[in-house]
């Protein structure tokens, strides 16, 4: 099976929150996974903002980063492409999503035309409610 990680998905693993070990054993198994280019954009600015906000320290923060590319050399990083840029600018299931939410959604559905058997992985309340209107499986259960 092959996963989309969505951003916070991937933090939540990254940082061992609840859901991360439901989010790890997926990424595991799953045969391929795909990400975007914003995904590791927008975690390594939630790493920032902890260190902003002193939840961690900078050093912390930094090895956070590394082990987030070290997971995600494997993996195939899309890029935000014309493809994905039009395909964000068009109107969604749920309107109200937003912008860098569809972006990613954009993203699996340009992936999606062709890895036809695509999951996306989502901690977000808004991703995995757009995600279903638009047919995919969303994981985690």
């Amino acid at each position: 099976m092959t996963q989309y990680a969505e951003s916070s998905a991937v933090l939540a693993w990254l940082l061992g929150e609840s859901r991360g070990e439901d989010v790890a054993e997926i990424l595991v198994s799953a045969d391929l996974v795909v990400t975007s280019e914003l995904t590791l954009i927008e975690v390594d600015r939630a790493l920032h903002r902890y260190v902003a906000a002193g939840a961690f320290d900078r050093r912390t923060a930094e090895q956070l980063s590394e082990r987030l590319d070290e997971l995600t050399a494997g993996w195939g990083l899309e890029p935000v492409s014309r493809a994905v840029v039009e395909q964000a600018r068009r109107s969604f299931p749920d309107d109200a999503i937003r912008s860098l939410d569809a972006i990613h959604l954009a993203t699996a559905v340009v992936v999606r035309s062709s890895i036809a058997d695509l999951d996306v992985l989502s901690l977000d309340d808004r991703v995995r409610a757009s995600a279903v209107a638009l047919g995919f499986r969303v994981l985690p259960d």
